[in-house]
């Protein structure tokens, strides 16, 4: 049974808690509200950020799609997350590799690229791959990922078509520097159990100190990309990934244990080990459950190699583009 704890739960003790927060639209003052009473919950942004920090903000950066497409974490996001760093005195940057375009063009998409420069926080492509042990393989993880002192993690909340629904986990996915993520999903994607190891692995190597998910407008459908908008009204935040993913299945009435992810780190024991361990604070959602979000059809995990063949020429050519739009 979910534990209802009271906005006054100790924030000495947040290791199996996530906040559900009310977040109606993404007029800035709405999210910088919302934002500021989910890090009062959680005891203060001071409590994970200390100045000087260089923070590496982790937004789910796709394909690049202006913002009324629900496939990246929406740009006031973003940069309220920003905000709140410079304002602690730490150093932001926004990076991703993007399974389509660079981080550069997507934020330019999202129509923030130029907000971000006037704020004076980089954009980083998360390139130079570092070999990296993770669940025994060695995988290219990007060494500005790995050398920032701290990460806070911005994924979308996303019906997914071959993993059910990404909440926290599968974001940090994007780290793995360029198309060595479709290779893995070639190399592991024949057994979901042993992928979704390897998700949980790259998290725990790179350890955000922080989750925040973007649930205001979620995609449902054919996610990641394909899918429509969802309004739920929610940004849903911790310091546990998979206590964050708990919170976001109840709140479109998804069993936790549908979900490959969960059922990965269930079998690690890693993060929170079920509802009789999480404790929920902040906004009451029991009469906001949306009962009808539709989720996907699903297709293999398994990438073929002629997809990753056409996947890199598809890159290529979008790469090309974005260069020869900057000359």
């Amino acid at each position: 049974m979910i534990q209802k704890s009271s906005p006054s739960a100790d924030t000495n003790s947040i290791q199996s808690l996530a906040v559900i927060c009310r977040c109606r639209s993404y007029e800035p003052e709405q999210v910088d509200h919302s934002l500021e009473r989910l890090f009062g919950h959680l005891g203060g942004i001071g409590r994970f950020i200390r100045p000087c920090d260089r923070v590496l903000i982790k937004p789910n950066l796709i394909v690049p799609a202006g913002p009324d497409r629900p496939a990246q974490t929406h740009p006031a996001v973003i940069i309220a997350m920003a905000k709140l760093i410079k304002e602690a005195g730490a150093k932001p940057v926004v990076g991703d590799s993007p399974a389509w375009g660079t981080a550069a063009s997507c934020l330019k998409a999202l129509e923030i690229d130029t907000t971000l420069q006037a704020m004076g926080v980089p954009v980083v492509q998360l390139n130079q791959p570092e070999r990296t042990a993770v669940n025994g393989v060695r995988v290219g993880i990007s060494r500005i990922a790995l050398e920032v002192d701290k990460i806070i993690n911005l994924p979308k909340f996303k019906a997914h078509q071959q993993l059910g629904a990404t909440f926290a986990i599968k974001n940090m996915f994007g780290c793995v520097a360029g198309k060595e993520k479709a290779l893995w999903h070639f190399l592991k994607g024949a057994n979901a159990e042993d992928f979704c190891r390897m998700l949980v692995e790259i998290y725990r190597r790179l350890c955000p100190v922080l989750t925040i998910i973007d649930g205001v407008i979620a995609m449902e459908g054919q996610g990641p990309i394909n899918g429509t908008a969802k309004p739920l009204g929610f940004l849903i935040g911790g310091t546990d990934p998979i206590a964050c993913e708990y919170a976001c299945c109840r709140l479109v009435g998804m069993d936790p244990l549908d979900l490959p992810i969960l059922k990965a780190a269930r079998a690690m024991g890693y993060g929170c080990s079920g509802d009789e361990a999480l404790t929920l604070v902040g906004d009451s959602f029991q009469d906001l459950i949306c009962r009808d979000f539709q989720f996907a059809r699903q297709t293999p995990l398994r990438f073929t190699f002629g997809r990753i063949c056409k996947s890199i020429a598809k890159q290529a050519v979008l790469l090309s583009k974005s260069a020869f739009s900057r000359i």
